[in-house]
Parts: C-alpha cells; sequence; structure tokens
C-alpha cells in the first residue's frame, strides 16, 4: 500500500512537469572569443564565423547570453 502511494505520487510529479525528466539540458551553441566577437551561432560552419579571428568554442546557450552575445543574423 505505502509503495503505491509513493508511486502514485511520482507519476503525479512527473505529469505536472510536463514529462521532462531531463531538464537540465543546454543548447549548445558556438562563439568565437576574438576581441569584436558579439554573436553565437547554433551551426558550427555558420559564415558568420568565417571571420574569427580565434578557434570557436561551444559553449552553453545560456553562457553566451551571459557573455552578451545575440543570434547572428544570418540565423535569425
Amino acid at each position: 500500500m505505502r509503495m503505491t502511494k509513493i508511486l502514485s505520487l511520482l507519476l503525479l510529479f512527473w505529469v505536472i512537469t510536463g514529462f521532462n525528466l531531463v531538464s537540465n539540458v543546454e543548447t549548445k551553441v558556438f562563439i568565437c572569443k576574438g576581441k569584436s566577437s558579439k554573436r553565437y551561432h547554433y551551426d558550427k560552419h555558420c559564415r558568420g564565423l568565417s571571420n574569427c579571428s580565434t578557434k570557436t568554442f561551444e559553449v552553453s546557450l545560456s553562457e553566451a547570453k551571459d557573455l552578451g552575445r545575440t543570434l547572428c543574423g544570418w540565423e535569425d
């Protein structure tokens, strides 16, 4: 009986949270760390990265936004 209640509560929690068990997965984007770099890119081969003076780095979308980056004009 007690196990049934626990399972029911877990199922209810799962339903309420939208079945999202991997909520900590973040979107990865690419940035250039050059002095004048201001954008992030979903595509590693975006033409907006062609003038990058450093190598490109993969970071989370939230990290890119924290760095003040905005979406590349070629990708919006």
